[in-house]
């Protein structure tokens, strides 16, 4: 990347006049594309990282030709010109390592855990255990602490815990990812429980403005959403990824010490280099749609006909007629107003009332608002989660350093079978490198919440 030439510097904190469509999101760290992708967000290690493909298309003179005269050097990485072997040669690439253990016994899964990290040190370390450790999770963290050196941790519990190409779902287990990152381009912070303490909060990093956030959140916080929403307009970019604990138990976070009630994790400068995706289990079976008459989440009429006789029209014939079969297969998709990327929420299907023609889902709905319905199958989730993989490949210059996913509890053994097969798709696109997460009660992607997804994230 050229010197000088980070969002910051290479134009000012407001957009300057006349600013072609599609610049500012240039000048922001985030590149965004249209078609079936969701996100491609980019961030160099010394400033702004550009995957060359997406510049291509934001360069096409039909549209974006004042960008070229506006923004040259956006021109020289859309000539396929390797910036990014010079920022480099000039910038100490983080390293990361990981390490996995399964026993009954806490000491004896950490034990595991801590031989395959070995002693390379690090700066920050991501630790994630099923919940069969909640109540353990603060002596397990010191255990870390004390093993690694390495002070500062963020992480949480779930039902099941992800390591690379393996998933450890409903069984004692733990796992851990440790990495040497530049102590002044990140900063951990503690659970923040209302908006009102988010706005208050200052999470500057040492080095910088944060750019990027990985968080996990306590779902027993009725104002989650609000929360996530909130932290989102305190970085920059606007982007967080995470999720939210999963437990039968206890739910507690880890930032630096055990935390909850709230949102917590590690906010990142733009020094850190990352790219992340979301991809849907989930997929419309019928058109966008329009509620005209609702009360709170019961959906009385959809394009001025009964709701139910439409959903009836879009689960087809089949399953129109046994409303029994849909459970678990079904549900109600709510498109993302503005979003110019098809982006959807889904959320569950509640029930119905066959007289009075009702669909009651998992979600406050005003009238006017868009509605579809989805269907939750293997075959539509794998093929999305290679079109996302695809994706984040094209952006990649080599292998990933390091990465977190986050997937819904529905998904893994769930959906895709019990032998890690989601994690084995991830392992066959981007091939072998530490990435750990665990299996959410919800997922983070943006500044919103999602159900039934998995959000990829890889330090590049």
């Amino acid at each position: 990347m050229l010197r000088g030439m980070t969002p910051r510097t290479a134009c000012a904190r407001h957009p300057p006049p006349n600013e072609p469509f599609g610049a500012g999101l240039i000048r922001r760290g985030l590149v965004a594309r249209s078609g079936p992708d969701y996100v491609d967000l980019f961030f160099d290690v010394c400033g702004l990282l550009l995957h060359v493909d997406l510049v291509c298309q934001m360069l096409d003179q039909a549209r974006f030709g004042p960008i070229a005269r506006c923004y040259p050097w956006a021109v020289l990485a859309a000539s396929r010109v390797s910036v990014h072997a010079a920022a480099s040669n000039r910038c100490q690439m983080p390293t990361f390592r990981h390490g996995l253990g399964v026993n009954a016994d806490w000491r004896q899964a950490a034990h595991a855990c801590l031989e395959q990290l070995g002693r390379g040190g690090g700066t920050l370390g991501f630790l994630y255990a099923t919940d069969y450790f909640a109540a353990d999770l603060g002596l397990i963290l010191e255990e870390m602490k004390e093993a690694t050196g390495v002070a500062q941790w963020v992480g949480t519990v779930g039902m099941g815990v992800i390591a690379s190409g393996r998933e450890l779902f409903d069984e004692p287990a733990l796992v851990a990812m440790t990495g040497d990152l530049d102590r002044n381009a990140f900063r951990v912070f503690g659970s923040l429980r209302s908006t009102d303490e988010i706005g208050a909060s200052t999470l500057r990093c040492a080095g910088g403005e944060t750019n990027f956030a990985v968080v996990h959140a306590d779902p027993t916080n009725v104002e989650i959403a609000a929360l996530v929403s909130a932290l989102a307009g305190k970085v920059e970019s606007g982007f967080l990824v995470g999720g939210l604990t999963s437990s039968r138990r206890l739910n507690p976070q880890i930032a630096d010490g055990i935390t909850e009630g709230g949102v917590s994790g590690v906010v990142f400068t733009e020094d850190v280099a990352v790219a992340t995706r979301l991809t849907q289990g989930c997929s419309p079976i019928g058109p966008k749609r329009t509620i005209t008459e609702c009360q709170r989440n019961i959906i009385l009429s959809i394009d001025g006909k009964p709701a139910l006789d439409v959903m009836r029209e879009d689960l087809g014939e089949r399953l129109g007629k046994d409303l029994n079969r849909i459970g678990n297969q079904i549900f109600v998709g709510l498109p993302i107003r503005g979003s110019d990327t098809g982006d959807y929420l889904v959320r569950n299907l509640l029930g119905i009332d066959p007289q009075s023609k009702l669909v009651a889902i998992g979600e406050l709905i005003q009238q006017n608002q868009q509605v579809m319905f989805c269907r939750r199958d293997l075959d539509s989730a794998t093929e999305d989660m290679n079109r996302m993989l695809a994706s984040i490949k094209k952006g990649l210059f080599g292998k990933p350093k390091g990465g977190v996913y986050y997937s819904c509890l529905a998904r893994g053994p769930n959906l895709f079978g019990r032998k890690s097969e989601e994690l084995g798709l991830i392992r066959d696109s981007l091939g072998d490198f530490p990435l750990v997460g665990f299996f959410c009660n919800g997922e983070i992607s943006h500044n919103r919440l999602y159900g039934y997804t998995g959000v990829l994230t890889l330090f590049v």
